[in-house]
């Protein structure tokens, strides 16, 4: 690999050529969607999940705050559903030429999915630990699972970005 091919394999979506750089945006593009169709899946298995439990019959137990809890996890993983999807959309309707385009914008939607899965994971645990224990326990428990996944999902994703340039 030549030191211009390695420079452009480092290189920000954007700074791709959709012509010079055509199979490395490609590479990434494809890279992309075999991710989400890992994440795709249980994210659809979250939400077809969340969209039964008000049929439940303990559903009818949870307080004012549950259920306000409980919908802002539906709500977050059905945008996190329609973010995820964007990609593969993107792929099958986006102008075939505007490739870098493509691929920043899928991105994107990515990073915003995984910010809408984190808050329907979230929720959907504190509804379920404030729904079984009482005091400061599901708060706990809560503010753990948040920290987890900002450490998981956003600390240690950024930390290897900075050390990789």
């Amino acid at each position: 690999m030549s030191e211009d091919e390695r420079h452009r394999s480092g290189a920000d979506a954007e700074g791709l050529d959709d012509e010079t750089d055509r199979s490395e945006i490609r590479s990434r593009y494809y890279g992309l969607l075999q991710e989400l169709r890992v994440v795709v899946t249980g994210v659809q298995v979250l939400l077809a999940f969340l969209l039964t439990v008000p049929f439940a019959q303990g559903f009818a137990r949870l307080d004012q705050t549950q259920r306000a809890w409980f919908g802002g996890a539906l709500v977050s993983a059905t945008l996190s559903v329609i973010a995820f999807v964007t990609p593969t959309a993107m792929h099958r309707y986006g102008k075939r030429t505007a490739r870098g385009d493509r691929l920043a914008f899928s991105i994107v939607a990515t990073r915003i999915g995984l910010f809408f899965l984190g808050l329907a994971v979230l929720l959907s645990f504190a509804v379920v630990v404030d729904f079984l224990y009482t005091g400061s326990t599901p708060v706990v428990l809560t503010v753990g699972v948040a920290a987890a996944l900002l450490l998981a999902w956003l600390v240690v994703p950024l930390l290897t970005f900075r050390t990789d340039r």
